[in-house]
């Protein structure tokens, strides 16, 4: 049992020490292995041949679609598209304005719309009077405010790597984003898990925790 004063009076480095026995101590039963290296390769089976399917679908594709066709419900797909745009970028300053962590993926949903639009705009004016314009507002426009928002949305994300790793008790400099495990997940317990019973993973809200003792 350490009371509030005990973990004050702790060095730097003893804090430290302790978050990465607790961080042990939370690690799953080892049985359990098995069963998600199963899981896991009928995942990436399942992602594999979605692959494949996908690129003998774009090569038909390719191949059969005409190289110019009229289009109908031009207004409404354009004007629903701008809308979601739109709601995006309410999404994201209302995530900006209440500091919540959605705001990641406001910003990677708005930065995927951006590219989207500059793409179609650019690419379907192609050989008419309002290329110049599309791809001037591509570049000008769209595709910097996309890159501000990924860029955005990346730090944000190593912030929350870095305040993780220091609650685990370790040290030294942020992973590469690409570098980095899911968070709660280990070899030995499935993303599933994580997924289906989310309310068992969360740690307890400061407010709801005894004050001056930690067991």
């Amino acid at each position: 049992m350490f009371d509030e004063d005990g973990l004050r009076r702790m060095s730097p480095q003893e804090r430290q020490r302790l978050r990465q026995a607790l961080a042990e101590l939370d690690k799953p039963d080892p049985a359990a292995r098995a069963a998600t290296i199963r899981r896991r390769a009928l995942v990436l089976a399942a992602l594999i041949i979605c692959c494949v399917v996908l690129a003998a679908w774009i090569g038909v594709l390719a191949v059969t679609l005409p190289r110019y066709y009229r289009a109908g419900g031009w207004r409404l797909a354009w004007v629903g598209f701008d809308v979601g745009l739109l709601l995006a970028f309410a999404a994201t300053g209302w995530s900006v304005w209440r500091r919540r962590q959605i705001l990641i993926v406001c910003l990677v949903v708005l930065a995927t719309l951006l590219c989207t639009d500059a793409w179609f705009d650019v690419v379907l004016d192609a050989r008419t009077s309002g290329f110049v314009l599309s791809l001037a507002s591509a570049l000008v426009i769209e595709l910097p405010l996309a890159t501000v928002a990924i860029l955005g949305a990346r730090r944000l994300l190593r912030i929350t790597n870095a305040v993780m790793q220091r609650y685990r008790g370790e040290s030294g400099p942020v992973p590469r984003l690409r570098d980095v495990t899911l968070a709660g997940v280990t070899p030995d317990r499935p993303l599933t898990d994580l997924l289906a019973e989310p309310e068992e993973h969360c740690p307890v809200p400061v407010g709801d925790r005894g004050a001056g003792s930690v067991s």
